[in-house]
């Protein structure tokens, strides 16, 4: 040791402080963290603690009662309606196909069996994801999904998510696995008003849950992420990415084969562009339900699950629905090309015309099979259009003709067929276009059954989209000729006979008869044949027999007489004019009084309601309708019901509606056409003893339907061609004569009423036959 320069020895050497060192200080400060975190996972374990008791009571999940809509069906159980702000079908877990299965838990949660509601390796992962700057991800499970959407809000805090992790745990205790992915499939929202699976796979696809394919489970599994993004109505492209990646997602789990991921990737899917439409046009039989239940269950009627069960069939309906839409489109084949709905300036670069054409077509939605397209080039011999999907099209030769008056460059500018123009085009059959026009023109149809009034298909107009008028219930228009049989009808109570001679020639009323004005009536054809029989007067439908018929018994008994039928007096007042049906009536009203000649004479009330269930299918209401052969339900005479059966199934025979019983080559069935003055209504009002159809076109601001149409020409085709498929399996009914009737050569007559009694002939300018025999001879001579 060496010495000190003073001789001492040096101090010791003094050990350096550690109490500031590095590691001391990382040491400390890691402690004080564990202690902070400890502390914390204790303060959060306490809170959470404490707030457990807290959350809701899971009723709402383990007596699980979604909202349910309210649906209607036919009577053979076919969708056609559904009302609700949520459109829903409830399924059980064991109903749900296994392919629907996996493809949500392949895009949603792969790990849902194994964890306990909250899935922490996959928030460890988002939350490294999202701190490295990649696209936001989530990490909740469908449990966590589960609770959000019964109990939460959606908002991004750590108080709700830290309430969505306790109500997961919460609800992994009380509900099982496959519990809980029921009320998730059930539940979750998936666009176009639709919650839950089941219901997406009708709105998307038509179709039940159980017959959908891999790669429609796929697309419909890749909506609850983005309900909107991921439409494949309104972003088919994004909708279609998605599916894509959620099919890979399948494969690579081992959830579908090679073969079944090739086949389902692959696979064209038919979307339904219409997402409101269903397996039948019965719109306007939808909505006539929805307000009849409404009026009984109240606001109930959207929430409480009701189904209602019409008495419409699916067949019927559809028999219906087309033959209304080709009658009218007849009709307008046979006037003139209005010309293009609209003009549009097409931009000249492709993607700005792509909007422009998409964006202007979108206010031109299609009405069944007449489409919407614009024009891109347009001459004499062809026309280039493009329809909403893209697909351009090219119509050329029979398909030009019926605008073919505006396709000439000499056409007025307005209205002629050019680039831009806005048109309607048709597929006729096979795959060649034809320009056609959306109709302007309304019509009606509705059928019934006589035996109770049960109504079997109802069309209140051509598109129920364009116009919710129902013109079966709602338009009050004048009868016509077709009203003519419920004079018929009164005057044989008034002991007329269908062989009594009645003169057909002009007469003239001064105003007291009419209550308003002088009148001259004329008939249709403005030709007169002299004295006929009442029969033939109905059979050709002579407008001067049925106003003579009419002035001898009396217009107010005429009145009364209608209104056992189901007419409003009020509407059809006491005058002359109610001979030629210049009163009011629906289409609804009038198959309720034809109805009365159909099933012998007895009143049924057209109904459309069967039943009323619950979502449970408790019956809450039920029909009862009033049936024919019910003698308090008689209003007419069997004789007289028999006897103007007899007289309308020769009107379908050789009269005005001969072409009736040519196409239909039935011997029982009947009825009567009806055209209003300047032809601003056509009707045609028939049946078969089982079956009352009542037909009507006209304009909704009435004006002439033109001065060759008629209700032989315009109604009667609608009529038959529902009939010739409603009827297609029907036997011939057969109809004996009642008894009281007596036969007296090849006529008819009430036995207190035979030939050469009671009024045998009327203003026939000759004598009344005094003998049976007379009488006989004048009926053969006027029949044949």
């Amino acid at each position: 040791m060496k010495a000190s320069s003073n001789g001492a020895p040096p101090p010791p050497s003094q050990p350096s402080s550690n109490k500031h060192s590095p590691k001391r200080i990382i040491l400390t400060l890691l402690a004080a963290l564990s202690g902070l975190a400890v502390c914390g996972v204790l303060v959060v374990v306490f809170a959470l603690a404490m707030a457990y008791p807290n959350l809701p009571a899971l009723d709402t999940l383990t007596d699980y009662r979604p909202k349910m809509p309210l649906r209607i069906f036919t009577a053979d159980n076919v969708l056609i309606g559904e009302f609700g702000e949520e459109r829903r079908t409830l399924v059980h877990f064991k109903e749900i196909p296994d392919v629907m299965k996996k493809a949500v838990l392949a895009i949603e949660d792969t790990g849902f069996y194994e964890h306990g509601g909250v899935d922490y390796w996959g928030i460890l992962r988002a939350a490294l994801h999202n701190a490295t700057g990649g696209a936001r991800q989530g990490a909740s499970t469908i449990t966590q999904q589960v609770a959000r959407n019964f109990f939460l809000s959606s908002e991004q805090t750590l108080k709700r998510k830290a309430y969505e992790a306790l109500l997961a745990w919460k609800i992994e205790k009380n509900l099982s696995k496959d519990q809980i992915l029921e009320v998730y499939m059930n539940q979750i929202y998936l666009g176009q008003r639709a919650f839950g699976f089941s219901s997406a796979a009708q709105i998307y696809f038509g179709k039940d849950l159980r017959d959908i394919t891999v790669a429609e489970a796929a697309m419909l599994a890749g909506l609850p992420k983005a309900p909107s993004a991921y439409n494949p109505v309104v972003n088919p492209k994004r909708a279609r990415l998605r599916q894509q990646y959620i099919l890979l997602r399948m494969h690579q789990l081992g959830y579908i084969t090679d073969a079944q991921y090739e086949t389902a990737k692959n696979e064209e899917l038919k979307i339904k562009t219409d997402s409101t439409a269903f397996g039948v046009h019965a719109e306007y039989v939808a909505e006539m339900a929805r307000q009849l239940v409404y009026e009984q269950f109240k606001e109930d009627t959207y929430t409480r699950g009701l189904n209602v069960f019409t008495t419409i069939t699916k067949a019927d309906q559809d028999a219906a629905y087309l033959a209304l839409r080709r009658g009218v489109m007849d009709y307008e084949r046979r006037h003139t090309y209005r010309g293009p709905e609209k003009y549009i300036e097409i931009p000249s670069s492709k993607g700005e015309a792509d909007e422009a054409i998409e964006a202007e077509l979108a206010e031109h939605p299609d009405s069944d099979d007449i489409v919407a397209a614009i024009v891109l080039q347009a001459s004499p011999t062809q026309v280039t259009a493009v329809l909403a999907s893209g697909e351009e099209i090219r119509i050329s030769g029979a398909g030009l003709a019926f605008a073919q008056g505006w396709l000439s460059p000499k056409a007025a500018e307005t209205r002629r067929v050019r680039r831009g123009a806005v048109i309607r085009v048709t597929q006729d059959g096979g795959s060649s276009w034809s320009i056609t026009q959306m109709p302007e023109v309304e019509s009606a149809f509705v059928a019934v059954s006589p035996d109770d009034g049960a109504i079997q298909a109802l069309v209140g107009g051509f598109d129920f989209n364009r116009s919710k008028f129902n013109h079966v219930t709602q338009a009050w228009r004048q009868p016509g000729s077709s009203f003519k049989p419920f004079i018929y009808s009164a005057s044989l109570e008034r002991g007329f006979s269908p062989a009594t001679l009645i003169n057909d020639a002009p007469i003239s009323f001064d105003a007291g008869a009419t209550g308003g004005q002088a009148w001259e009536p004329k008939n249709y054809d403005g030709k007169y044949e002299g004295p006929m029989t009442m029969r033939r007067g109905l059979t050709k439908s002579k407008n001067m027999i049925s106003i003579r018929i009419l002035n001898k018994i009396g217009a107010r008994y005429g009145q009364e007489y209608a209104t056992r039928f189901g007419f409003d007096a009020d509407k059809n007042p006491p005058y002359l004019t109610l001979a030629l049906g210049a009163g009011a009536t629906t289409p609804l009203q009038m198959a309720g009084a034809y109805s009365v000649f159909a099933n012998g004479g007895y009143r049924v009330m057209p109904y459309l309601i069967s039943k009323v269930t619950d979502a449970d299918g408790k019956v809450l209401s039920e029909a009862r309708p009033e049936r024919a052969g019910v003698d308090a339900n008689r209003v007419i005479d069997e004789r007289n019901a028999w006897l103007m059966d007899s007289m309308l199934r020769d009107v379908a025979r050789y009269g005005t509606a001969a072409k009736a019983q040519q196409t239909l080559k039935r011997p029982d069935i009947a009825g009567k056409t009806g055209t209003t003055n300047d032809s601003i209504d056509a009707w045609f009002a028939g049946y078969q003893p089982h079956l009352v159809g009542i037909a009507w076109i006209g304009y909704d601001q009435p004006r002439n339907l033109g001065n060759r149409e008629t209700g032989g020409g315009l109604a009667l085709p609608i009529w038959i061609g529902f009939m010739q498929k409603a009827l297609k399996n029907v036997p011939v009914a057969e109809r004996p004569a009642p008894a009281g009737l007596v036969q007296y050569g090849d006529e008819f007559y009430y036995m207190e009423n035979p030939p050469g009694t009671g009024v045998q002939s009327l203003d026939v300018g000759v004598p009344a036959p005094a003998t049976e025999q007379k009488a006989r001879d004048a009926v053969r001579n006027e029949l044949f």
